[in-house]
């Protein structure tokens, strides 16, 4: 059964879409760049209300996409 896919809108391109501000969340954690954020630290950011908690729990799912 094939899904129908809204008109005007291209399948895919969510990431790019869900990612307004890149290195908000590493910033906001006082973690610095080029360094990795430790999982105990995201775990406990995802479970922040406001867009820290949004952009931690976004974080935790591109992660889970990473292959290799």
């Amino acid at each position: 059964m094939k899904t129908k896919m809204p008109k005007g809108k291209a399948k895919g391109g969510w990431i790019k879409d869900a990612i307004k501000k890149p290195g908000s969340l590493r910033k906001s954690l006082g973690i610095k760049e080029g360094n990795t954020i430790p999982a105990s630290k995201l775990a406990k950011a995802a479970n922040a209300p406001g867009k820290l908690g949004q952009r931690a729990r976004l974080a935790e799912t591109l992660r889970g996409f990473k292959h290799g």
